[in-house]
């Protein structure tokens, strides 16, 4: 399926190791989409290449050289840059349908049947159920909803400051008009302890596909002991076993198929730079 595609977002290096191991948790289970990763100008250049290895398209975002309305509500509303990025995903119109997925997530199994649900499709928050969590979402990109997103960010803002607020008040109707509309809590599950029900955890929790891990305390925060394949929390173990599971499954995705891509890059650009430099010098003589 050439014309559909899984979409996520990195706004810093930081979020490049997320949106690394969300692309190769997608690849370990028959990626049968496009992967798309939309990312600002703060990402470096080692990571674009180390992306370009997981991704089909690595695609900057540049809000204060872009097109004249983007950049009219970037100056109108500079605090929401990250949200005003997270809507180009609208903009990507070669494809007829996309789902998003944000870099704190981790799928657990092919999620293909995700691409059966229309715009605009999501799980709902755990901390508000009556709205939806904005990190996994199915959405038709079109450069009208875009624009209209946008107007929408101008004149009313967010409610929380963020993409969430944003995308709740522009599909206000989520909540009550179409049950095709919500994604099972599977689809997004939240592996924070603060929000978990552990009954219906003990009970559906293992069904889970796609981990999300809210909260401030990403996974790459925590510390990893690849001997041990432990995963500890400033010295203490992380809270919860079932929440320690998931990040153990994040960090082995990382150990095993994100860091050699750095030792790849790397050595590659050894290669480049000892072949390629001296060729550089004559030109530079030549121009003298």
């Amino acid at each position: 399926m050439t014309d559909q595609a899984f979409v996520t977002l990195a706004t810093n290096d930081i979020y490049c190791q997320g949106a690394l191991v969300l692309g190769q948790s997608l690849r370990r289970h028959r990626l049968t989409r496009k992967l798309v990763v939309l990312i600002t100008p703060q990402v470096s250049d080692l990571l674009r290449r180390i992306l370009s290895k997981v991704f089909d398209e690595v695609i900057e975002v540049n809000l204060i050289d872009s097109a004249d309305y983007i950049h009219l509500a970037f100056l109108k509303r500079p605090e929401l840059g990250l949200t005003l990025t997270k809507l180009h995903c609208w903009t990507l119109t070669h494809y007829s349908k996309c789902v998003f997925l944000d870099a704190d997530t981790l799928v657990l199994s092919n999620v293909d049947e995700l691409f059966d649900r229309g715009e605009f499709s999501a799980a709902p928050d755990p901390g508000w159920p009556d709205c939806f969590n904005s990190g996994v979402f199915v959405f038709q990109p079109s450069l009208h909803t875009h624009k209209l997103l946008l107007q929408h960010a101008m004149e009313h803002g967010s409610f929380d400051g963020a993409d969430q607020g944003l995308l709740n008040s522009f599909f206000r109707n989520w909540s009550t008009t179409d049950i095709h509309k919500h994604l099972p809590f599977i689809y997004n599950l939240s592996s924070n302890t603060m929000y978990t029900y552990s009954p219906a955890f003990k009970q559906f929790g293992s069904s889970a596909k796609v981990v999300h891990f809210l909260g401030s305390m990403k996974p790459w925060n925590y510390k990893y002991n690849p001997q041990s394949g432990s995963v500890l929390e400033q010295g203490s173990v992380s809270s919860s076993q079932h929440q320690a599971a998931f990040l153990h499954l994040w960090w082995t995705v990382y150990q095993n198929n994100v860091l050699p891509l750095y030792k790849s890059v790397q050595a590659e650009n050894l290669y480049f730079q000892s072949h390629h430099h001296h060729h550089h010098d004559y030109k530079d003589d030549d121009d003298k």
